[in-house]
């Protein structure tokens, strides 16, 4: 995952974790985060796709998280807004006159798989309770 996505997630969950009885506002969350709001909305709707946060709109709205905080895996979160392999993109034309070209893709779409479940299964172990009480 070569951007920031995982990061402002992990934050955004974080700070839900860390005010479990309050709804907080994309604007305090993303004074936290120092990005624009809308990067904060964008992520706060995948999370809320993926069952992670709640939400309301209005004068008393913003987001919480939508189960106890031990019971989200960092790996949940991971895979809400994972959007590219760990490794990175395949080069999407090797030449195929190459013998190793014409299955390069393939060899690495395994090994791709293999380490994303890897990810995935060390994520898994940790929960966001354990993560978030790192922080004071």
């Amino acid at each position: 995952m070569n951007n920031t996505r995982f990061a402002t997630a992990i934050h955004i969950m974080t700070l839900l974790a860390k005010s479990p009885q309050e709804w907080l506002t994309s604007d305090w969350i993303a004074g936290s985060i120092n990005v624009n709001p809308v990067v904060v909305r964008k992520e706060i709707s995948v999370l809320r796709e993926a069952g992670l946060i709640a939400s309301r709109q209005g004068k008393d709205g913003g987001s919480h998280l939508a189960r106890s905080a031990e019971e989200i895996s960092i790996s949940e979160i991971y895979q809400a807004v994972k959007n590219t392999e760990v490794l990175g993109k395949k080069n999407q034309n090797p030449n195929p006159a190459c013998s190793v070209g014409k299955e390069i893709n393939v060899h690495l779409d395994t090994l791709f798989e293999e380490t994303d479940k890897l990810v995935v299964s060390f994520l898994g172990n940790k929960s966001l309770k354990e993560f978030s009480e790192q922080f004071g």
